[in-house]
């Protein structure tokens, strides 16, 4: 069994308490078996609108994106962006709680960075990341 340490560093304007992020991120660690070293920093839009375009290649705001940072002798490594303001915009849209919504980006990156992925399109949401991130979400938010 892994013992699941992990550092984790909140930046920027977090909408909630510094501590209840890192919280979450602890969580998802201890329950997945890993020890990572994450940083989560909130942005702006227009910060996360340039992250889009620069990383991935794709145009507008987006709610989160997640690097997993080569670590060879150590933890496993990232860095996760989330956009308060996206997070704002798709709770209202979903008509669920900010808190909730958030608390699925912060799930959604730290998945990214222990290696999970999903696929674009309409299988996103019936894939096998999401569905376990959903029972993090249930089980945090």
């Amino acid at each position: 069994m892994i013992v699941a340490e992990a550092a984790v560093s909140v930046a920027g304007r977090a909408p909630v308490a510094a501590a209840r992020i890192a919280d979450i991120v602890h969580a998802v660690l201890r329950r997945e078996r890993h020890r990572a070293i994450i940083s989560i920093s909130f942005v702006g839009r227009d910060r996360m609108r340039r992250l889009n375009r620069e990383y991935t290649g794709r145009r507008g705001v987006t709610d989160v994106i997640a690097f997993a940072l080569p670590s060879p002798s150590g933890p496993l490594a990232g860095d996760v962006y989330v956009c308060g303001w996206a997070a704002r915009r798709a709770a209202r849209r979903f008509r669920v709680p900010f808190r909730q919504e958030l608390t699925r980006l912060v799930v959604h990156g730290t998945l990214h960075v222990l290696g999970y992925d999903h696929p674009d399109g309409d299988g996103r949401t019936t894939s096998p990341m999401w569905r376990r991130q959903e029972r993090y979400v249930a089980a945090l938010a």
